[in-house]
């Protein structure tokens, strides 16, 4: 029996510490994907919701995507570039703030909910496991 508790106990722990796999996004873009800014702007204008973020730097959504990439030529040349109000003066200083200061990053700030919920099941698990065998051993 302790031999059945401790690979059942082996296998709870190796479970709990293997971090489960992610699902492959295979659109899962940021700025680092993008040598340009217009190339960054054409995927944006594709689909204005921003699934990938790439509208991310300080201030209020501006419609304008990766802005801290270099332009091509220094000129617009995508034809569906259509800023919603007057660009404002590049800062002196390039923000270091991650996804919020337009670099682009990871597409989640903290773990999901199915990682919360996957991590509770592990954590219910490991004490009813435990409880079980300090019942069975004081029985």
């Amino acid at each position: 029996m302790r031999r059945r508790t401790g690979a059942v106990g082996t296998l709870i722990a190796i479970a709990a510490i293997v971090p489960p796999a992610d699902i492959a996004h295979a659109q899962d873009l940021d700025c680092r994907d993008f040598s340009f800014q217009e190339d960054a702007q054409a995927v944006y204008d594709a689909d204005p919701s921003d699934p990938n973020r790439l509208d991310e730097d300080q201030g209020p959504d501006d419609g304008i995507a990766c802005e801290v990439l270099p332009r091509r030529g220094g000129a617009v040349t995508s034809s569906t570039f259509r800023p919603t109000r007057p660009p404002t003066p590049a800062p002196t200083v390039t923000p270091t703030r991650g996804v919020r200061g337009g670099l682009g990053g990871a597409s989640t700030t903290g773990p999901s909910d199915w990682e919360i919920a996957l991590g509770l099941v592990f954590v219910t698990g490991a004490a009813v496991t435990a409880g079980y065998v300090v019942k069975r051993r004081r029985s």
